[in-house]
């Protein structure tokens, strides 16, 4: 089903699994491919296929994503979580007044897991989607029919990662506007965001998917329906 809706609603990716775990996942490999510039770049390799699974030191190089997941960084590397907030809000990137409010895990994960959502073995904590503004709004009346959304939405922009505590934490479905970081790293083009639906959901939202779908092209045709009856506007 997951297959399905990816291609009915025409997403230009998979949507993503990610499970924070405290041990290794079974019948899934460890990350192989080398050190990355930020854990977001993980959502990449998923939505190409992979299924795997990282440790805390896979995630070290982005020290606000590792933040953002609970993720202390090694002694070496003490200092580099201030430097890199230092850096951004003497940039006039950030203002320090934002820091406290960043969403993060509750506690340290051992391990994450990564997959496509329509063939990962693993029970995901959060499912995230990108999608364009017309597709992010079809997924989310999905996810309010299928009680995984509330009518007033969480919505963020940096760090795009955040999405993910804040969802787990809210336990209901959040948008996330990505970051400028998260955008270079995963290759989110500018017309997408993110949608990240709780795990603990995930089922109710691809049985309510086709409900939805079939409502949206009705109304659709209404509309259009309507809108013929008056004038064009230019």
């Amino acid at each position: 089903m997951s297959s399905s809706l990816k291609s009915t609603l025409g997403l230009p990716n998979s949507p993503v699994s990610i499970a924070f775990l405290d041990a290794p996942p079974a019948g899934v490999q460890a990350w192989q491919s080398g050190a990355v510039p930020a854990g977001c770049t993980f959502w990449r390799a998923a939505m190409n296929g992979q299924s795997f699974y990282t440790v805390p030191s896979d995630h070290w190089n982005c020290a606000v994503g590792a933040h953002t997941h609970a993720i202390p960084q090694p002694e070496n590397r003490a200092g580099v979580l201030n430097e890199t907030v230092g850096f951004m809000v003497e940039s006039g990137y950030l203002q320090m007044s934002e820091v406290p409010g960043i969403p993060t895990l509750s506690k340290s994960p051992n391990y994450i897991a990564y997959g496509p959502a329509d063939s990962a073995p693993f029970q995901p904590d959060v499912v995230v989607i990108a999608a364009k503004p017309g597709t992010a709004m079809v997924l989310y009346e999905i996810a309010l029919r299928a009680g995984a959304a509330t009518a007033l939405t969480n919505l963020l922009g940096r760090p795009g990662c955040a999405v993910l505590p804040l969802t787990q934490a809210s336990g209901t479905a959040s948008v996330s506007l990505g970051c400028r970081g998260n955008r270079i790293f995963t290759g989110l083009s500018d017309d997408e965001m993110y949608l990240c639906i709780p795990g603990t959901k995930w089922n109710d939202v691809l049985e309510q998917a086709k409900t939805l779908l079939a409502a949206n092209d009705t109304m659709a045709a209404h509309y259009r329906a309507h809108q013929a009856q008056f004038p064009i506007v230019s």
